[in-house]
């Protein structure tokens, strides 16, 4: 009898660890575009049917015209889709962008409505003292996206 019942114990467990699992990964799926912002017109929403697979992503523009835009020439356009990435949790910070080193939490710079992480205070001053575009440059290029982003796991 108590065979039984810990078996239908550990079932019922495993049943409800796999529902809020797959609700989990439902709910990572679903991006709020109330706050996603066209890649090409940074004032302008982001629809959900105007989307491209991007870096095993996806990333969204405002109209067909933009997004024939950013299909044309992808690499044109990568920090916006990168920072866009991160701003949707499809991608997470794991390193510092310039260095590659480890990230902490104390040495951060908000880059486009996105906190981002470095590993000291050069890294750190270094963002903080641009200007303009070239801070998300310094953040979300190619080159830095590959030293310090990763894609979302999901749960």
């Amino acid at each position: 009898m108590r065979t039984l019942v810990s078996s239908v114990a550990a079932v019922a467990i495993l049943a409800s660890t796999m529902f809020f699992a797959q609700a989990d990964d439902e709910k990572d799926a679903k991006v709020d575009f109330s706050k996603v912002k066209c890649l090409m017109n940074a004032k302008a929403p982001a629809k959900e049917t105007n989307a491209a697979d991007y870096k095993g992503g996806k990333v969204y523009t405002c109209c067909g015209g933009c997004l024939a835009k950013f299909k044309k020439d992808p690499a044109k356009y990568a920090t916006a889709a990168n920072a866009q990435l991160v701003s949707t949790k499809q991608f997470v910070q794991k390193k510092c962008p310039i260095s590659g080193g480890p990230a902490k939490a104390d040495k951060s710079v908000e880059v486009n409505g996105i906190k981002v992480m470095f590993c000291c205070g050069n890294c750190q001053g270094k963002v903080s003292g641009a200007e303009g575009d070239k801070k998300a440059e310094l953040v979300f290029s190619d080159k830095a996206f590959k030293k310090g982003f990763v894609a979302a796991k999901k749960k």
